[in-house]
């Protein structure tokens, strides 16, 4: 589906990033970039991504930095003469920096909201601000493809992650003003998905019975999601068969967001 397109995937070292990685090599992407501040991972990727077929351009970069996230877009159009297809996928925990305890609004420390913000919205928003011009000069149907989460949809018991995300399909759909109508831009909320962050998550929690319950109770669908099937959805969003698509928010999330329920089974 993604014929000759060239596509930049950042928090692509691992997860559902790179799983986005393989899926667009495989609908068909030649030319595939692949950005992290993990280099190990961003290597593993590569090497997955290529072995699929496609071209692989690697750029090492801290989300929490302007200078690494345009050098990281400007190598891209450089290597491939052009950018066809943005995904903003990175995204990161609380408990990434500090304990799961102090993951409360009254004791979440300042500099832990601040790098989840940084790296959640900000980065997303400064990838987005320096891949625009060459989004605009394609010809391949130009398309953002935005990371937010159910837990931007509703309630959440992380406040930094939760309003982060939230922020993110405002941020999607002002994004998808001032583009078009040349480039579009949707986002994509996935429920609980099988990925090292939400294993780091459960293996976080101080009742991992209660944490495994909250996470994919609520799936009408009775399970965790596979990153595949977000990565799927991510690449139609991304194609020329979602033309007509755009300031969209898709749910990818088994069900969560249909009720209010948690299933008894």
């Amino acid at each position: 589906m993604l014929g000759n397109k060239t596509v930049l995937i950042t928090g692509a070292a691992r997860g559902m990033g790179r799983e986005f990685a393989l899926e667009a090599a495989r609908q068909g992407s030649r030319r595939v970039a692949v950005t992290d501040i993990d280099e190990a991972g961003l290597d593993e990727t590569a090497d997955l991504v290529r072995a699929e077929g496609a071209d692989v351009h690697v750029a090492v970069a801290d989300l929490r930095s302007s200078t690494d996230i345009r050098a990281a877009v400007d190598s891209t159009t450089a290597w491939a003469s052009g950018l066809d297809v943005l995904v903003n996928n990175a995204g990161v925990l609380e408990h990434f920096f500090t304990d799961p305890a102090n993951v409360t609004i009254e004791d979440l420390p300042e500099d832990v909201w601040d790098a989840v913000f940084d790296i959640n919205l900000k980065a997303m928003w400064l990838a987005t601000k320096f891949a625009a011009p060459a989004l605009r000069a394609s010809t391949r149907g130009p398309a953002i493809v935005n990371a937010s989460s159910v837990a931007g949809m509703h309630g959440s018991k992380a406040p930094a992650y939760g309003a982060s995300k939230g922020a993110v399909l405002q941020l999607t759909r002002t994004t998808a003003i001032h583009l078009a109508p040349v480039v579009r831009c949707n986002a994509f909320c996935p429920g609980s998905i099988e990925t090292p962050m939400s294993a780091a998550h459960l293996a976080a929690a101080t009742d991992k019975a209660a944490t495994a319950r909250s996470m994919w109770g609520t799936h009408l669908i009775p399970r965790m999601g596979e990153a595949q099937e977000v990565a799927k959805a991510v690449c139609w969003l991304a194609s020329d068969e979602a033309s007509f698509i755009t300031g969209a928010v898709i749910p990818v999330d088994g069900g969560t967001t249909a009720w209010r329920g948690i299933r008894e089974d």
